[in-house]
């Protein structure tokens, strides 16, 4: 007799070409999920620890009121994408061994979404201040845009369209 989470898992099979449990798909996006985590934590451990070694340089009180608040909001991403950033790890710690294996999956795939977004403000907020600091006018901003429409483009604009790609096409 076919249950419906053998159906469901049929589907699954079916749309991605792998025959595998509902558990067995879990524990390897989850295994993907980590090496993806361990690229973004690297970058963002280096970033936040600059952010954070800036405000006592003795430079930083020159800055003017407007370059402090930018630096202020940088911050303020910086500290929001590494709390999504670890979230998963915590996520992880506290429902261990409670069988919610698939969705913790979800759950931490979303706040690794959330903390790619929030690096890319940070990223970019970064930019513009040091250009602001370098440039001292108003071109600062437009490459600080351009170079936000270049990373989005490299992690959003790109992955989704192949995302949106891919549903019309079948594995086999």
């Amino acid at each position: 007799m076919t249950t419906d989470s053998d159906k469901g898992l049929h589907r699954d099979a079916v749309r991605d070409g792998r025959n595998e449990t509902e558990a067995e798909r879990a524990d390897r996006r989850w295994t993907e999920l980590l090496q993806e985590l361990r690229v973004a934590q690297t970058g963002m451990q280096i970033l936040f620890g600059f952010l954070l070694a800036v405000v006592f340089q003795p430079r930083f009180k020159e800055l003017n009121d407007v370059d402090q608040t930018i630096f202020v909001v940088t911050v303020a991403f910086g500290a929001a994408a590494v709390g999504a950033l670890v979230g998963p790890v915590s996520l992880h710690r506290l429902v261990s061994g409670k069988g919610l294996k698939p969705q913790t999956v979800v759950l931490a795939s979303r706040m690794t979404l959330t903390s790619l977004v929030l690096q890319f403000c940070t990223i970019v907020m970064v930019f513009l201040l040091i250009l602001r600091v370098a440039l001292h006018d108003t071109l600062a901003f437009w490459l600080a845009t351009g170079i936000g429409l270049w990373i989005a483009t490299w992690w959003f604009a790109i992955p989704l369209w192949a995302r949106h790609r891919a549903r019309g096409i079948s594995p086999h």
